[in-house]
């Protein structure tokens, strides 16, 4: 599932710079495709452990 994500993120994100570097930019498609990368950030970073919670214990 973790690899599907990164995927989709990649996919994502080359998605918005193909727009950035086309002559008519879509903006609609640009901020679809950056929402979905930071959805999938959000995803993928929740599962990361914080380094504070050594310290309250």
């Amino acid at each position: 599932m973790k690899a599907f994500k990164i995927l989709i993120m990649i996919l994502a994100i080359s998605v918005a710079l193909y727009e950035q570097v086309s002559e008519e930019k879509n903006i609609y498609i640009m901020i679809i495709a950056i929402v979905v990368f930071m959805f999938g950030m959000m995803q993928l970073s929740a599962k990361t452990p914080s380094k504070h919670n050594d310290k309250e214990e």
